[in-house]
């Protein structure tokens, strides 16, 4: 997809109700639905945090941006997420979470990023994090400059890639909840994509083929 087609669709994504928790369902496994089914959320206290599906133009054509987490001791290890981190109290909302975290991440600054509309927030277990995920884009490709601490590698896939339904897989995994377990995934640009992070993606997905069709 071209940069302006994805841009002629805007004025429909604005206008649209997103998808919600059942397009989350979609790529996680049945043992994690089991789990967030029993727990009770808010008894947990979870802290927030805010990512941003951001999308951009290279020579023309619709990306966006993943990261490549670091090997660290720690449940996200080398893994793809998305630019974001945890709300700071400093932070006057969500929105600005995710473009504060994205400008230090991957250093996209704030004034140069369109955001969008709010998706579904996700709750990751291991973590305790509820994750308040943004749509937004900039007009020219990032300059990215990634904060080694946080970031291995910006990851940029082709909108194409994601609407694909040849790279949604299943793999035998284990995770921080089950071991040896089928896991939905994305392929994306050579990595394979889980977790909270594909839930929200299966949103956008869902979100951007629905945009197509009215």
């Amino acid at each position: 997809m071209t940069f302006e087609t994805f841009k002629d669709l805007i004025p429909k994504i604005e206008k649209m109700s997103v998808p919600g928790e059942s397009s989350h369902y979609i790529m996680a496994p049945e043992v994690r639905l089991n789990e967030l089914n029993r727990l009770k959320i808010e008894e947990k206290n979870p802290r927030n945090a805010a990512v941003m599906m951001l999308f951009y133009p290279k020579k023309a054509i619709s990306h966006f941006a993943l990261i490549l987490r670091p090997e660290y001791e720690g449940v996200h290890s080398g893994q793809v997420a998305l630019p974001g981190g945890k709300v700071e109290a400093f932070d006057l909302n969500y929105t600005e979470t995710a473009l504060r975290e994205t400008q230090e991440e991957v250093g996209v600054p704030t004034d140069a990023v369109t955001v969008l509309k709010s998706l579904t927030r996700v709750y990751i277990p291991p973590s305790n994090f509820w994750v308040h995920p943004f749509l937004g884009f900039a007009e020219q490709r990032p300059n990215f400059i990634i904060q080694e601490e946080e970031v291995a590698k910006v990851i940029e896939v082709p909108l194409f890639e994601l609407l694909n339904e040849a790279n949604v897989i299943t793999k035998k995994m284990t995770t921080s909840y089950a071991k040896n377990i089928e896991v939905p995934s994305f392929e994306l640009n050579g990595y394979v994509v889980w977790g909270a992070t594909a839930m929200m993606l299966s949103e956008l997905k869902m979100l951007l083929k629905t945009s197509m069709e009215l």
